[in-house]
């Protein structure tokens, strides 16, 4: 069966975005189709890798291709022409910040597994310790290494099993040393950290932001685009009211509150497996309703995650009970950091004239 390439682009019409609810065409996520000996090459405007959804979206591209008697060659591309020109981190395909309206929820265990997890998917990851007064992502994620220095005195971040870390904590001589440093100075390390790390070619760079709405926040979030944030908060009523401040924060800043993660959410008792709301039952919900903001996942009361100090991030346990909820988050936060990428491509498409495809052959 032969096919010519707008007929395929034609039959590409019928894939319809299973987030945004339009075909991929429509939306401007196909960038270009060329057929050569046998062979689909379709670039599309994706940009989260391994994010269950893409990976789906292009499974389907891939069986379209077979029933006309094609091989699909599938790659990915956005650009400038798509709104992604970043001049800060231009190896960087996503900035995901991830932030919490109080301490003591949980943010860099979840931060920390985040990165862990996507990079287990087959990413290449970068994590961000941008709490400058604590600096926990190193007992998380334990370096193999210390951080390295280009001629061009840029750090050169360690790694943690595969993912690129850089902390606060490096630059301590004993772990417990307090980071006593006033707002310029916290502000001198958050640029450094911005613009001073060679990163290499990353997919995802994850920034564990510190508790609130204070300088390093601020900086992160004028100092760059970023892609989307993680909220991560507890049930408990004051953890929440504080989330509220941190979600409409995100919005002055049109930054994308890419959802809600409910830590501590509940205690499953290990002896009769009843399970106990501690600290209240579903208090993300609210949140997820007030502000439109996906609910991510749940993740329970566990030393496993979290509690007992342990190193290594849970999402690499098989043995952990955890272990499957935290995933959950991981693949729940792809999806929703493809969908805004995708969701941007189709602003930019929307804004340019639109080219008309005839709705039959020419012969």
């Amino acid at each position: 069966m032969s096919i010519t390439e707008h007929e395929l682009k034609i039959k590409l019409e019928d894939i319809e975005d299973p987030d945004i609810g339009e075909d991929i065409v429509t939306l401007g996520l196909v960038n270009d189709v060329v057929i050569d000996d046998e062979t689909a090459r379709i670039s599309l405007a994706f940009n989260a890798p391994y994010a269950p959804s893409e990976m789906e979206l292009g499974n389907r591209i891939r069986e379209l291709c077979d029933e006309v008697g094609l091989e699909a060659d599938l790659r990915a591309h956005v650009g400038e022409e798509h709104g992604f020109d970043d001049e800060v981190l231009p190896r960087v395909r996503n900035v995901i910040a991830v932030a919490s309206g109080k301490g003591g929820v949980g943010k860099t265990t979840v931060a920390a597994n985040i990165a862990a997890g996507l990079e287990k998917r087959g990413a290449m990851v970068g994590l961000l310790d941008a709490d400058i007064h604590g600096p926990n992502v190193p007992k998380i994620l334990p370096v193999e290494s210390e951080p390295g220095v280009t001629p061009d005195e840029d750090i050169v971040p360690p790694r943690s099993d595969g993912v690129r870390v850089i902390s606060m904590g490096f630059m301590m001589e004993e772990e417990d040393d307090p980071a006593i440093l006033r707002g310029p100075m916290v502000n001198k390390f958050m640029m450094k950290f911005l613009e001073g790390v060679e990163w290499g070619r990353l997919d995802y760079l994850i920034v564990d932001l510190p508790p609130g709405t204070g300088d390093a926040t601020l900086n992160l979030l004028q100092s760059m685009p970023v892609t989307g944030a993680v909220v991560v908060t507890t049930p408990q009523e004051m953890a929440l009211e504080d989330t509220r401040k941190g979600i409409q924060m995100f919005n002055k800043h049109d930054t994308p509150v890419l959802g809600v993660v409910e830590n501590m959410s509940s205690f499953v008792c290990p002896s009769c497996g009843d399970q106990h709301g501690l600290f209240g039952t579903e208090g993300a919900d609210t949140i997820v309703d007030n502000y439109d903001a996906p609910l991510l996942g749940r993740i329970p009361i566990h030393p496993d995650f979290g509690a007992d100090g342990s190193e290594g991030p849970i999402v690499k346990d098989d043995e952990s009970p955890v272990q499957e909820h935290v995933e959950d988050v991981v693949a729940e936060a792809a999806d929703r950091i493809g969908e805004a990428n995708r969701r941007t491509v189709a602003e930019h498409t929307s804004d340019e004239p639109a080219d008309a495809l005839p709705t039959e052959t020419e012969d």
